[in-house]
């Protein structure tokens, strides 16, 4: 056995036991059993970025409560130790070689010129869904933030699905760990949007994205538009602007959706600070004290966050609505628990924060959705313009839908044929 792989293993058991990336004391200024609030923002400010920080002095509060340990789920542990002493980054640093599934890169060097690109690519080839999801009847809504200011939905949508299928990197479900469809469409994964259920006057909208292994290759995306009939392609640069009247764009579904190769990556740092890794609530609370901008109160707790900064490549993304893109990524979870985005100016745009939950299951009443082990779901979510106050909030589960079980993760509930434009045309009224 070579030296890498032996050095892998260790990594992989000492994650298991949480000591290598066991979170350090918090601080003096907060301790579990604070609550933190527009009165007292002042305590968080260290511990938050500038985006979360805005939301707290505009009325979000959060409760402190103890760090625990996020553990990976036993099938990717295990492709992780199978597999990372295989990959590398291309000649020009920017892509993939050698990557079949699990974490590409667990041995996290602070010091390597690359660290940032390699955390980026274990956030795409993380652990919270490595082969299929299906959230469904997940709803959001459009308001404006303020301290108390008065909870009145401005717009409002529910979707019927939000999807995806990785072609690599499987762990959980056949065919594994790679689909062989990906030998002939040279795609990593695919996702979608649809049906838009509401509002009526876009009932049947969706969106497909699909992201190749070939870093020259931008994505391919299609829109379904019910008003006009018309499924047409949709340029990679307005991924990043919202569509319709809400704060959300493509590239921000959970946290950040963006092609790795298109921006330059700059690591700023690893630091304790403060997220929501796991909070129980189902649905997620509507925030009382901001507008319903957020979800309030929940529980936050330190957490070792990597944050990493991301510029558009000009030549690949002309058209990037942002200078730079702030992305604070739990270490254990290798999920974005915040981003914050700047505009081209260099002042503050959007933040977009994650709410999140550690359990075997997404909601207590499930009856499929159910895991012989813990893993992340994502239970809220929220995009904010931090100049205007116009936020777009989501709840997964939804307080109104038909259904609450809500994820379903590597359990096979979609195909590749849920992915093809014509499957979306064809459920559209």
């Amino acid at each position: 056995m070579s030296p890498r792989v032996i050095a892998v293993r260790f990594i992989t058991l000492l994650m298991a036991a949480g000591i290598l990336f066991a979170a350090t004391p918090a601080p003096a200024q907060v301790k579990p059993g604070d609550v933190i609030g527009p009165d007292n923002a002042e305590k968080a400010k260290d511990l938050v970025s500038p985006g979360v920080y805005w939301r707290i002095q505009h009325g979000m509060t959060l409760r402190v409560v103890p760090t625990e340990q996020i553990d990976w789920s036993p099938p990717y542990k295990e492709a992780t130790e199978k597999y990372a002493a295989q990959v590398r980054l291309t000649p020009d640093h920017r892509s993939l070689a050698g990557y079949v599934a699990g974490q590409p890169f667990p041995l996290i060097d602070a010091n390597d010129p690359a660290v940032a690109t390699k955390i980026m690519w274990n956030y795409f080839f993380r652990p919270i869904s490595t082969d299929d999801y299906d959230l469904r009847f997940f709803d959001c809504e459009s308001v404006y933030a303020g301290r108390n200011k008065p909870y009145k939905v401005i717009w409002y949508y529910e979707s019927g699905h939000y999807a995806g299928y990785n072609e690599v990197g499987r762990t959980e479900v056949e065919p594994m760990p790679i689909d062989p469809d990906f030998r002939v469409s040279g795609r990593y994964a695919m996702s979608a949007l649809y049906p838009a259920l509401a509002p009526q006057d876009i009932r049947g909208y969706g969106i497909i994205r699909y992201r190749y292994g070939d870093g020259t290759r931008g994505d391919d995306d299609w829109i379904w538009t019910p008003g006009t009939r018309r499924l047409r392609r949709l340029n990679e640069s307005a991924e990043s602007t919202s569509l319709g009247p809400q704060a959300f764009s493509p590239d921000d579904y959970e946290c950040f959706s963006g092609k790795t190769e298109n921006y330059n990556w700059r690591f700023l740092g690893e630091k304790q600070m403060l997220a929501c890794i796991n909070d129980p609530k189902d649905p997620s609370p509507t925030c009382a004290t901001d507008g319903g901008a957020s979800h309030c109160p929940s529980n936050w707790e330190m957490r070792r966050l990597y944050v990493v900064e991301g510029r558009a490549r000009s030549e690949r993304l002309p058209g990037d609505l942002y200078g730079r893109h702030v992305i604070y990524i739990d270490s254990e979870a290798d999920f974005g628990m915040y981003q914050d985005m700047y505009d081209r100016q260099g002042q503050l745009f959007v933040n977009y924060t994650s709410w999140m939950k550690y359990a075997d299951r997404p909601v207590d009443g499930a009856r499929i959705a159910i895991y012989p082990f813990k893993r992340e779901f994502q239970t809220g979510s929220s995009s904010t313009n931090v100049q205007t106050g116009f936020s777009t909030v989501c709840y997964h589960p939804g307080y109104n839908v038909p259904e609450k079980e809500c994820w379903y993760i590597n359990m096979g509930a979609v195909d590749k044929q849920f992915f093809d434009t014509q499957s979306m045309v064809r459920v559209a009224p």
